[in-house]
Formats: C-alpha cells, structure tokens, sequence
C-alpha cells in the first residue's frame, strides 16, 4: 500500500467535513464524500463498585508488586482520581454526553486493568461472571451504543473457557479482554491455551491489554514514573505478545485474533529486527514459530489507535500492516474524547480507509452489526 507522505502529513488540519461540527448526528463526515462515517472506539474502560471496592481494599496491601502503585493511587487514596472513578462506574449519563457531544457512535466496553487478575481464583472467577453480567446489562440498556469485551479468571484456565463460552453464547459478547500476565506468567505456558482454543472457536478476538511489568522484571521500572503507561505497560504487553508469537501459539491457532493497544505497544517498529534476529533463535532451536514473526503480526494482530494521536505514527502502521489492522479508539476515561477525534477525521487517508479504521474493522473483529440506515 503506497501513501503520499507530504500529503500524508501536510493533511492533519481538520477537514471541513471532519470536523466536530460536522459530525454532530453520531459519525464523522468525509471531506470528498461528504457522507457521514460511523465511530466506534475499541478500547473503552468500565468498573462495577464491587470491584473497584476490592480493588481499594487490595490497595491496602505491604506487597511491591508494581500495579500496586495504581492501586494505591487511584483506589486506595484516591489522590486526583476522584472524576475518573466515577467516569469508570457510569454507564448511563456523562459517557453518553460526552460521546454525544464529540459524535462517537459506540464505545467497545471492557474491565478496566487490572481487571480481576489480581485477586485469588475464586474471587477473580466470580467477579469476572458478575462483571459480564454488569456489562451485558448496560449493553441491553444501550444497545446502539455499547458492545463489550468479555473478562475471565486465568488463574483457573478450565473455569476461563466455560466463563468465555457464556459471555459469548448466552450474553451475547463480542469478544475477550485480558491484562497481560496473572501470578507473572505468561500464556506461551501451554496450560492456558485451553484460552486460546475457546476464542478461535468461537471466532472471538482477545484483546490483550497492559498492566505493569510482572515481578521478574519490574525493578528498573520503580523510578521516573516508568511503571505505567508512559513506558512499562507498552513493554509488558509487547513482550507479551513476542512471547506468543515465539513459542508457536499461531501454527497451533492460526484463526486467533489478538488486539493490542496504542498503535501495537511498539512492536510495528521492531518488525524488521525482530525478523532478522528471530532467524538464528529458530536454528538453535530456540524459537518454535514456523513463520516470521512479522507474518503472524500481520496475520493474527490487530491494533488500536488508544492514546497514540500521532500522524507519523499511524503513516507507518498503514504501510506496515495495512489499513485492515488498524482501529480506532479513544482509552476513554484514561484519555479525552475530542483530541482523538480530531486526530482521527484529520489524517489524511482515502474515505473507505478512514471507514475501516473508524468502524468497519471493528464490526468485522468484534461481530457488531452494521449501523440502520
């Protein structure tokens, strides 16, 4: 795919038709079409009060596990956090203003991190029930608004599955979130691909989100604010998601859709290394993917647009991956509505591809159905 990089970049003030006022009506106008062009942004937080309490409660904790830091901050003391927790719990009154006022069609719900990883098994498995029933509740409430990702417990792999086969077959969920490692394991550990098995199945996407680096490797990241998501939470998850690549997971499940957040978690931009230096970990028997590792990131990722508005950065991506892996959204309430917005009616891209970043990859990964005329 060839993209013109002056226009590319010259193109990043708002079109008329794209911009705010244009958009009002729910949908974003294209400048040479002049049609109206549905928003739905895919990675959009929610809690429930039971566990946003357990979450505070757990924040009480000596432990030095690093998302203890958020915890503490955000639950525990609250210090500054006050307007986002309430906008974690609403689903019903200033979400849908805000949405309203920015033309954002539908928000793509899940748990926000660490969901309910960090509890014990049979906590984490209870709350992961409850916060699907939650979400399918609001979801009946707000049917062309919302459609959601379905949480489940890993720390009991067997009880996960048939939680994802509910949350799909009887609430009707469109797909799988999960925040990196539970108990600092990964799922290259052919114990959860019972996990993966179930999703490819039921043709299901798992959106694996970003928590704070895992035990073994989470000194460097204590200092300079690095534990979050300035850089710790990319470097998890792209870790992560090598590790699922490197140890084969996509020959076992070639139809396994995996979503990352913020423009791949910086993985897009290593592709060529990892290609090149990935061949000698497969002659020593190091590596078990048959393919390279940019094939399968091609083939089986899909990426999100959530709190990267760079236009040099989505340029790259479009070349790289290819518009049809790439989507848009907004990290509400972590990141405002209206600069992602902008962001995303300002590029300078064809109609039909800023359709596909904007809803169309959305409706096809997570089974939401077309908007009524």
């Amino acid at each position: 795919m060839g993209w013109n990089r002056r226009a590319f970049i010259g193109a990043t003030t708002l079109a008329a038709a794209g911009t705010l006022a244009a958009a009002q009506g729910h949908g974003a106008g294209d400048a040479a079409a002049g049609r109206r062009i549905r928003r739905i942004a895919t990675e959009e937080a929610f809690s429930i009060p039971e566990i946003y309490r357990a979450l505070a409660e757990l924040g009480k904790s000596p432990s030095r596990n690093l998302d203890m830091i958020l915890l503490r901050t955000m639950y525990t003391e609250r210090r500054g956090f006050e307007k986002l927790g309430d906008r974690l719990l609403d689903l019903d009154d200033e979400r849908i203003r805000i949405m309203d006022e920015n033309g954002v069609d539908m928000h793509v719900l899940s748990l926000t991190a660490p969901g309910v990883q960090m509890f014990d098994t049979e906590t984490a498995v209870s709350f992961a029930k409850l916060a699907n029933d939650r979400l399918a509740e609001a979801i009946a409430r707000h049917p062309a608004r919302y459609a959601g990702l379905a949480s489940f417990a890993p720390q009991d792999p067997k009880r996960a599955v048939k939680e994802m086969e509910r949350a799909v077959r009887e609430l009707g969920l469109h797909g799988f979130v999960v925040n990196s490692h539970t108990n600092n394991e990964y799922y290259d550990d052919q114990k959860y691909w019972p996990i993966f098995e179930v999703a490819e199945a039921l043709d299901r996407a798992i959106y694996i989100h970003p928590r704070a680096p895992a035990d073994t490797m989470a000194e460097p990241f204590r200092d300079y604010n690095m534990d979050s998501a300035m850089w710790g939470y990319g470097i998890e998850t792209s870790t992560h998601a090598l590790r699922l690549i490197m140890a084969g997971v996509f020959d076992r499940f070639p139809k396994l859709k995996i979503v990352l957040g913020h423009m791949g978690e910086g993985i897009p931009y290593w592709l060529w290394r990892i290609d090149y230096m990935s061949a000698a970990g497969v002659s020593l028997g190091r590596i078990k993917a048959k393919l390279k590792p940019s094939e399968y990131f091609r083939r089986n990722f899909l990426i999100t647009t959530s709190g990267v508005e760079d236009p040099l950065v989505m340029q790259y991506c479009l070349e790289k991956l290819g518009a049809e892996n790439i989507m848009w959204a907004i990290d509400y309430p972590y990141q405002p509505t209206e600069p992602a917005v902008k962001f995303m009616d300002s590029v300078s891209v064809p109609p039909e591809v800023r359709e596909q970043i904007y809803h169309r990859n959305a409706e096809r990964v997570f089974h939401i159905p077309e908007a009524r005329a």
